[in-house]
C-alpha cells in the first residue's frame, strides 16, 4: 500500500527555539514515509542544530539565506511553489508575529508570504509568550488565512517554568500533516460551482434591493476547494472584494441571472455549493427612470425570486448540493427543515445574529448537517475553518 507521504513535498522550517532538536525527529519521521523534505533554517535556528543535521537526514541542501544559491535567484518563490506543505517547527513568537503581519525581509518570511498551499505551524515558546494577547491575536490571524496551528503541550519548559508552550511532539504533528495531506488533492479531477455574494433586485435605475453579504464565505469555500485540486466556477454577485485566484469567475447581478448561471453550469458539475446570499423578493415593476422623491413615498409591490435550490432539485442528478441556511431563531431545527424540503444533500447552518458571526464577519456560528447527522452543536470558526469543514464531508461523499 503506498503511503499517503510518500513522492510529497515538504518544506520543513526551523526556527530558534530549543525544540529545533525536535524538529530533527520530524524530518526523520518524514523521510522515513517516502516524503521529499527540504529544510529552511533561520540564523537564529542555526543556533540550535547545524544544517548538516538536515542536510545528513534529507539528502537536500539547506536554504539558509535569500543570496546562499546563485543558481536559484528566486528562492522563496521556488521553494513555495514546489511544497505541497510548509511546517514552521519550531514556530516561535517572532516567527508567528512576522508572518502574521506579512513582513517580507528574509527567506523564511518572504517564502511564508508566497506559500500557495497551506503553512503548518507548531508553536513553541514560554506560557506568558504564549498567552499575551497580541500573540493569541497573531494566531487567530494565521488560522483566518488558512493556516493550521499545531497547538503546544504542557509541561516543564527550557527556561525552568511549567506550563503551555512546550512544541507538540514529533508523533503527534505527524498526525496533524497526515490529515492536511489528505486534503491536498482530495477532490482533484472535481467539478464544484460556488455561488457568492450578494443579488441586486433594482427598484429603479439608482436603488436596489439587496442585502449584506460581502461574499467572503463563497470565496474562501471556492479558493480552498481550489486549493485541493478541484476545478472551480465561482458565480459571484456584487462584491467589492478580490476574487481568489484559480478560479473560473461569473460575474452577475440578479437573481434570475444568477439561476441562469446555475441551471448552464449544472452539466458536468460534481457539486453545487450554494454560499449566496440570493434575495428572496424582488420589485413586480422596475421604473425606467429614477423615482423622484416629490412624487411622494412609492408603493412597492413585490415578488418572490427564484427559488434556485427547488429548481436545481430537480435536475440535479448525481450532483451534490449543498446549501446555506442564515438563520436568526432555531437555527438548526431551520436548517434541517430546509435540507428536507430543497433536497439538499448538505446544509449549513448559521446563526447570523451572533456577535462575529454572519454577513462581513471573519466568523461564523455555525455547524454542518446532513440527513443522516445526529446531534450537532453550533460552534464559532474562522470561515476558512468552517469551509474545509465543509469540503472535508463533501470530499467523503464524493470519494
Amino acid at each position: 500500500m503506498v503511503d499517503q507521504f510518500d513522492g510529497r513535498r515538504i518544506l520543513l522550517a526551523v526556527t530558534g527555539g530549543i525544540a529545533a532538536y525536535k524538529a530533527v525527529e520530524l524530518a526523520r519521521l518524514l523521510i522515513r514515509r517516502g516524503a521529499d523534505v527540504k529544510v529552511i533554517m533561520t540564523d537564529a535556528g542555526r543556533q540550535f542544530v547545524t544544517p548538516l543535521t538536515f542536510r545528513t537526514i534529507t539528502g537536500n541542501p539547506v536554504a539558509t539565506s535569500l543570496w546562499s544559491d546563485p543558481s536559484s535567484p528566486l528562492p522563496h518563490i521556488s521553494l513555495s511553489e514546489e511544497a505541497d506543505l510548509i511546517v514552521v517547527a519550531p514556530a516561535t513568537a517572532n516567527t508567528i508575529a512576522r508572518s502574521a503581519r506579512g513582513v517580507a525581509d528574509d527567506l523564511l518570511s518572504t517564502t511564508l508570504l508566497a506559500a500557495r498551499g497551506t503553512v503548518v505551524f507548531a508553536p513553541a515558546m514560554n506560557t506568558r509568550m504564549y498567552r499575551h494577547p497580541v500573540t493569541v491575536d497573531n494566531l487567530a490571524r494565521l488560522r483566518e488565512t488558512g493556516a493550521m496551528i499545531v497547538e503546544p503541550g504542557e509541561g516543564d519548559l527550557a527556561c525552568g517554568d511549567e506550563g503551555v508552550g512546550r512544541m507538540a511532539e514529533p508523533v503527534e504533528i505527524m498526525k496533524a500533516l497526515e490529515r492536511e495531506i489528505k486534503r491536498v488533492s482530495d477532490l482533484e479531477g472535481k467539478a464544484i460551482t460556488v455561488t457568492a455574494g450578494p443579488t441586486r433586485e433594482f427598484i429603479d435605475p439608482v436603488r436596489f434591493l439587496s442585502n449584506p453579504s460581502t461574499g467572503l464565505m463563497g470565496f474562501t469555500v471556492a479558493e480552498r476547494a481550489a486549493r485541493r485540486g478541484a476545478d472551480v466556477a465561482l458565480i459571484s454577485g456584487p462584491v467589492s472584494i478580490p476574487y481568489p485566484a484559480g478560479v473560473e469567475v461569473i460575474p452577475v447581478v440578479s437573481a434570475a441571472q444568477m439561476k441562469q448561471a446555475v441551471m448552464e453550469g449544472m452539466d458536468g458539475t460534481d457539486a453545487l455549493i450554494m454560499a449566496a446570499a440570493v434575495a428572496d423578493y424582488r420589485p413586480k415593476v422596475v421604473a425606467g427612470r429614477k423615482i423622484k422623491k416629490k412624487g411622494g413615498v412609492p408603493e412597492l409591490e413585490l415578488e418572490p425570486t427564484e427559488d434556485i435550490l427547488m429548481a436545481v432539485s430537480d435536475v440535479k442528478g448525481d450532483c451534490i448540493v449543498v446549501g446555506f441556511a442564515a438563520e436568526t431563531d432555531n437555527v438548526i431545527e431551520n436548517a434541517r427543515e430546509k435540507l428536507a424540503v430543497k433536497d439538499m444533500d448538505l446544509v449549513v447552518a448559521n446563526k447570523v445574529d451572533e456577535a462575529d458571526s454572519g454577513f462581513a464577519a471573519r466568523t461564523n456560528m455555525a455547524a454542518v448537517i446532513g440527513p443522516e447527522t445526529g446531534d450537532v452543536v453550533l460552534s464559532m470558526m474562522s470561515k476558512v475553518e468552517l469551509a474545509d469543514l465543509l469540503l472535508d464531508r463533501l470530499s467523503g461523499i464524493l470519494g
